[in-house]
């Protein structure tokens, strides 16, 4: 009786802690602190980015390119000691955006907000074009060998890649409870399968030694083929704030939503490394790896007898499923929260949250539609993961700009259970130059990296001369931006919305307080007094 008078209790402080930021408690708050790290973990997933792009690390700097893992966690890890401060003031869906709203203007926090869904919504697309690089290859092993022969893979790709998508919808109408268990499930699996099969492959595949981090493969190690092979690490290790944008279903959020940022790069950096450093030990021959562009597949399957090959890479389709599962639910729900706001086209249907299964179902189709836009012309998983890392690090780095704005300004006024205290400044500073030079690495016009259509052999094809002969990053930053400064313009900043509500005493700084107007239910009375927001349902 005692436990569960305390977790109703939990509930009713959670229920009333939401509801002083003016919403009401509709999405279902099912997750613990475990499944709030599991979510950020899969969103990250250490394997599927490193089969995403592995072979664009080892192409380029061969072995070396081991080291732009530290260098990337370090520089996220700052960026998300930042976020997990935010997000301890801040817990509700929606993620940068909702940090953005609260500390800077309406206009930034639109436009935040905009880039931020197109960057997940890019990424749930290059998620779910990776499972068939892992996926096809078990199928195989599994005897069904007619996948993908020949000049068929692609297409089979494109079917396994759509089927996905498909289907990770359906589970997250189906509410975030059924996606955590089958998230959790899936984080362990593939914790302990890339952590056990990476120590099999130390100790009886190891054909390169330890000395292999220090060997290119006769490839020229610089500065700007260190910048190309770092593109591997750069889309892992984000997503982090995943586990701030499902507050509104984390239990004790102010304080699960920081641990989970953190620890999730800590986890991911740790099991990723080891990983990676077996991966790269285990290549039979690194000049033949470099040569035929080796993913860890192939590397896997010329060590491990076939039928263990093909347990771990089905293990590894598990892990990059659950991915796309995770990285979803956090792209509904921040359409939801931009939608409950009232900032988005067709607010009404995107924000209607079903009574029974309690998700945002019209958010969940809307998601899934866009992200099935590029597979007009699918064009392979690579070039889309790029064009996603880069909006994602596009949206965090203006976050953090109104991060660092508001603390210049005094922020924050309250304590909350996460702080950085004096350090917060510097670690925001540090932050943004990082990812102010990650931006500028991803827009650097480079075959490599941020190619044109003309170099993709045919892959893509605008249908547009002119947009042939520019690189796919720009194309890609430019149609968002303008499609979004065209509806703000014409309609979204005449939009009502209602004033932005934050608990006493960490009320909006000038520039957001400027536009949110005082709350007169709040003015003259002490305690935590909050109102209600009537919502668009």
């Amino acid at each position: 009786m005692g436990a569960e008078t305390d977790i109703s209790g939990g509930e009713a402080r959670d229920t009333a802690d939401l509801a002083q930021f003016g919403y009401k408690q509709e999405l279902k708050r099912s997750l613990g602190t475990f499944s709030s790290f599991a979510v950020a973990f899969s969103y990250i997933s250490p394997s599927t980015g490193i089969f995403t792009l592995f072979a664009l690390g080892l192409t380029t700097l061969g072995g070396v390119f081991i080291w732009t893992w530290p260098v990337v966690a370090l520089g996220q890890f700052l960026i998300a000691l930042n976020f997990a401060e935010v997000s301890s003031h801040f817990p509700v869906a929606g993620s940068v955006f909702q940090w953005t709203k609260y500390l800077a203007g309406r206009t930034q926090a639109w436009f935040t907000g905009w880039i931020y869904l197109f960057a997940g919504v890019l990424t749930v697309t290059a998620v779910v074009a990776t499972l068939p690089l892992a996926l096809i290859p078990t199928l195989n092993g599994l005897g069904w060998t007619s996948l993908g022969a020949g000049n068929s893979l692609l297409h089979t790709q494109l079917v396994v890649a759509l089927i996905t998508l498909v289907a990770i919808t359906v589970l997250n109408i189906y509410g975030v409870r059924l996606v955590a268990l089958i998230n959790n499930t899936g984080v362990l699996f593939e914790i302990l399968g890339m952590f056990v099969f990476a120590l099999i492959m130390l100790a009886v595949y190891n054909h390169q030694g330890f000395h292999v981090v220090t060997n290119s493969g006769g490839l020229h190690v610089g500065g700007n083929t260190f910048l190309v092979a770092m593109f591997m690490s750069l889309f892992v290790i984000y997503g982090f704030d995943t586990a701030s944008t499902l507050s509104e279903e984390t239990k004790d959020p102010r304080r699960a939503a920081p641990r989970a940022v953190l620890f999730s790069i800590v986890g991911a950096f740790v099991i990723g490394g080891v990983f990676l450093l077996a991966t790269l030990m285990a290549i039979p021959n690194l000049g033949a790896a470099i040569k035929g562009g080796y993913g860890p597949a192939q590397i896997i399957e010329a060590d491990f007898p076939h039928a263990i090959a093909t347990i771990y890479l089905l293990i590894v389709s598990a892990a990059i499923f659950v991915c796309c599962l995770s990285i979803m639910a956090a792209t509904i729900r921040l359409c939801f929260g931009m939608a409950r706001d009232n900032r988005l086209p067709f607010s009404r249907p995107l924000a209607r949250v079903a009574p029974t299964l309690h998700t945002p179902i019209w958010s969940c189709v809307a998601i899934a539609v866009l992200a099935a836009i590029p597979f007009l012309q699918y064009s392979g998983a690579g070039i889309i993961a790029i064009a996603a890392t880069a909006m994602i690090y596009l949206s965090y780095f203006l976050g953090n700009i109104a991060i660092l704005r508001a603390r210049l300004s005094g922020w924050p006024k309250a304590r909350a259970p996460f702080r950085l205290g004096r350090w917060g400044v510097a670690v925001n500073i540090i932050g943004l130059l990082y990812g102010g030079a990650m931006l500028v690495n991803f827009a650097w016009p480079r075959v490599q990296s941020n190619m044109t259509p003309n170099q993709t052999a045919g892959a893509l094809d605008f249908h547009i001369g002119f947009l042939n002969k520019i690189p796919i990053l720009w194309t890609v930053f430019v149609l968002i931006l303008l499609i979004g400064a065209v509806y703000y313009l014409i309609t979204g900043r005449r939009k009502a919305i209602d004033p932005v509500v934050t608990p006493p005493p960490d009320d909006p700084l000038p520039a957001a307080g400027a536009e949110a107007g005082p709350d007169p239910l709040r003015a003259g009375i002490p305690g935590p007094e909050y109102r209600v927001k009537p919502g668009l349902s």
